[in-house]
């Protein structure tokens, strides 16, 4: 296929996602009309808000578990509660979903100057997150001034915009990157297994079983984060891999147990190690 034949079909592409657009936002928009779904109409942002973190978590475990098909659902049903959102917006004068595209679309381009840009490159991926910081701190520090300028006593801090509902592994890695980003930042990761020790030590110094011990346990917990920080990997979802991981192993676990005629609360904990070596060598 030539570049032309290809920009055609891409064109074509915009097109048809256009199209598909506009007939949601009216479906989404005739749901709330007086004569429109009752339901529909008794919504607000905070009555649904909770379906916006389990549709997410639905699309998280389609992805996890390679399932394309059902992923395409469950894109569709996050998709649904920004359209609701941006509709009860738009009933209360708040802002429409055209607001919400154009935002999302500027903001698109603003942070990522190594594309829309002439002066800014990044080779690699670590290169764009740095970018992607120092435009982030650069919009707080406009966003600072505006404040100041309307009055504020005090502009916004720098890990406000991290939601305290994120799981807590990825809202500890968000914390630290913010942090990192300003300058307060260990020099290498041998200098956070330090900490990771130091914190250990900390922790077993504490009484078992008390609210010190537990604290710094969470401090062990958010060192290692920043282990994952430094080294480039995603803590949530290694801790989600490891997981599944083990989930998959008990599960064959169980199945053996059960071919044998037994349930694995029947057996012993040196039986049930014996059962999960076989399972870790036959992998």
């Amino acid at each position: 296929m030539d570049l032309s034949e290809q920009g055609k079909r891409d064109r074509t592409t915009r097109v048809d996602a256009r199209d598909a657009f506009d007939a949601l936002t009216e479906t989404i928009w005739r749901l709330r009309q007086p004569d429109g779904c009752p339901w529909d109409r008794e919504q607000t942002h905070a009555s649904i808000a909770k379906n916006m973190i389990e549709e997410a978590y639905e699309a998280v475990d389609c992805i996890e578990e390679g399932d394309t098909a059902h992923l395409r659902e469950e894109l569709g049903d996050v998709l649904m509660q920004v359209m609701l959102h941006a509709q009860i917006a738009a009933d209360a004068d708040e802002f429409t979903v055209e607001d919400v595209v154009n935002e999302l679309n500027e903001k698109l381009i603003r942070r990522h100057p190594h594309v829309f840009g002439s002066a800014t490159v990044a080779r690699d991926t670590a290169e764009v997150l740095d970018i992607w910081d120092q435009v982030k701190l650069a919009e707080k520090a406009s966003s600072d001034t505006e404040a100041a300028a309307g009055g504020a006593e005090r502009p916004q801090g720098l890990l406000e915009g991290v939601p305290r509902a994120l799981p807590a592994l990825m809202q500890a890695q968000k914390v630290s990157r913010k942090a990192a980003a300003v300058g307060f930042e260990w020099e290498s990761v041998a200098d956070v297994w330090d900490q990771v020790a130091e914190e250990r030590a900390e922790y077993e110094r504490e009484p078992i079983g008390s609210s010190a011990r537990e604290l710094e346990f969470g401090d062990m917990l958010f060192a290692l984060v920043n282990v994952a920080r430094k080294e480039g990997i995603d803590a949530e979802r290694a801790l989600r891999a490891s997981t599944a991981k083990f989930r998959t192993r008990w599960e064959a676990v169980e199945d053996r147990a059960w071919s044998t005629g037994h349930r694995v609360e029947e057996l012993s904990t040196e039986e049930l190690n014996r059962l999960w070596g076989e399972v870790k060598k036959a992998e």
